[in-house]
């Protein structure tokens, strides 16, 4: 047995896994401990998630690594943002957590503004508004006088729950405060003005630690249960695309990103926030990411249109694949419908289809009818979003963009990737696809001392994975195009 390993486990709105990384010799490799199911339950009209089975599902991941050689030196946890539950003065969690599609901020955002002003808000945060944000959801939760509320003395996000379960201590970690638009990069702290403004005690709120930071041990009990020592659990970059990023194989500075998946999560990569009208304007967020530095981003509705189109057809008795899909969307004909990608009526319809067609109806256009024109429809119009995205990233910041990183799952999706380097005219670098559990890997690994720097981070994960590019294409069609999708798009 040669070399370090780590545990990471990755969850995301719609699954989990447990991935063993090993690094020897300066390169990395994975082995898949386990996968499972993730989603939302709906419960008397809202959507919660279920913490105690996803629990059980990484308990489970632990214990399959009593029984490998290599066993891991360390647990670290990344999941999606903004999502939280709260906790009494014993410990215990309180209600089923809520999910961020749930409808009951469907308004909180404007009920908000008429206690404390948008732009004062962007002023203190640097964060996009989205109607799911933490901020919104607690305001919400308040407004609505749920009970819950009286008796919580700890807000936990979600990889703090898990991490709470696992060791019984209680952090929050900065690249996913970040993302509640309850933080403030400048004060580099909780905004007490945003609390007192949503009328919730700062004081449920966490110490905030850097990503690397070890939080504590497995409990007794759960090592006992798993049968494994009482390793330690590193809070690597818990915020997944904060993990994403630091994934990225990059060989300087001049490059942006897209973190594709469910949510595809377009930006550079910043020293400090990028904080003015114009990003107010353009709605762009300010995330945290390792080593201080920050995601100037925007969260675009990626993957998300075409998973919630197969749900459909699937209901449907229309069983497509998703390399079926990509299939006959490259067939169909360029450019026929558009959309925008972030138009508020795809947020979580009913019939996604219908969604995307009742939008094409109401611009004008021809309506799509098939799987094939809905898909095309689906990755002609992110690729624009993409276009649309480097324009304004031109716009807020002075940084030199040659070429796009596209990491995640949808860096596997050729043609979307394509698309993507025609829209923009820009080369396209795609991969690694496992790059959250991988990003997650080698924190943990710089956490224990087997790295030194987030730029040793990216040289070891070049020398471990291989990389396919794209050239531009057919890049004065892509121009028209864009020109038609402006027009639709509510902004970049």
């Amino acid at each position: 047995m040669s070399g370090h390993s780590y545990l990471a486990f990755d969850l995301g709105a719609s699954s989990g896994r447990g991935v063993l990384g090993i690094l020897d010799k300066g390169r990395i490799s994975l082995k898949e401990i386990n996968r499972f199911y993730n989603g939302m339950t709906t419960l008397l009209g809202n959507y919660h998630w279920d913490f105690l089975r996803l629990f059980d599902e990484i308990k489970h991941g632990i214990a399959e690594c009593a029984g490998i050689e290599q066993k891991p030196e360390s647990i670290g946890l990344d999941t999606w943002g903004v999502d939280y539950a709260l906790f009494d003065k014993q410990g215990s969690m309180l209600g089923v957590p809520y999910a961020y599609r749930d409808h009951r901020t469907d308004n909180a955002m404007e009920e908000l503004f008429r206690i404390i002003p948008k732009k004062r808000v962007y002023e203190l945060t640097g964060i996009q508004f989205m109607q799911f944000n933490t901020i919104f959801q607690l305001f919400a939760a308040r407004r609505d006088g749920l009970p819950i509320m009286t008796l919580a003395t700890d807000l936990l996000f979600v990889p703090d729950i898990i991490n709470y379960f696992l060791t019984g201590v209680k952090k929050s970690e900065f690249t996913f405060a970040t993302t509640s638009q309850l933080f403030n990069p400048v004060k580099g702290g909780w905004e007490k003005e945003l609390f007192d403004a949503i009328g919730v005690s700062m004081d449920i709120m966490q110490e905030i630690v850097d990503p690397g930071t070890i939080i504590g041990r497995l409990t007794a009990d759960v090592a006992r249960e798993t049968q494994v020592p009482q390793i330690n659990v590193i809070a690597p970059a818990t915020h997944d695309t904060g993990a994403a990023i630091a994934s990225i194989p990059a060989e300087d500075e001049h490059f942006a990103y897209i973190s594709s998946g469910t949510w595809s999560l377009m930006g550079i990569e910043s020293p400090k926030p990028l904080i003015s009208e114009q990003t107010l304007a353009f709605n762009f967020t300010n995330e945290g990411g390792v080593e201080k530095t920050y995601r100037v981003l925007k969260n675009i509705m990626g993957l998300w249109l075409i998973q919630e189109c197969k749900r459909c057809w699937d209901n449907q008795k229309k069983e497509y694949s998703f390399p079926e899909i990509v299939k006959m969307a490259e067939q169909a004909d360029p450019f026929r419908s558009l959309v925008d990608p972030d138009d508020s009526s795809f947020l979580n319809p009913v019939d996604m289809p219908a969604a995307l067609a009742d939008f094409c109806r109401s611009t004008g256009q021809p309506v799509p009818q098939t799987p094939a024109e809905f898909s095309r429809c689906v990755f002609d119009s992110l690729a624009l979003k993409y276009r649309g995205v480097i324009e304004s990233l031109k716009g807020i910041s002075d940084k030199k963009i040659s070429k796009i990183h596209i990491i995640g799952g949808g860096s596997q999706n050729q043609l979307l990737c394509q698309f993507t380097a025609n829209a923009t005219g820009l080369p396209v670098v795609a991969g690694p696809a496992e790059g959250t559990a991988i990003g997650n890997i080698m924190v943990q690994a710089m956490a224990l001392g087997h790295a030194r720097s987030l730029s040793e981070i990216r040289q070891i994960i070049r020398n471990s994975f291989e990389f396919k590019s794209y050239q531009p294409e057919n890049f004065e069609a892509w121009d028209k195009a864009y020109e038609r999708f402006r027009k639709l798009a509510i902004n970049y």
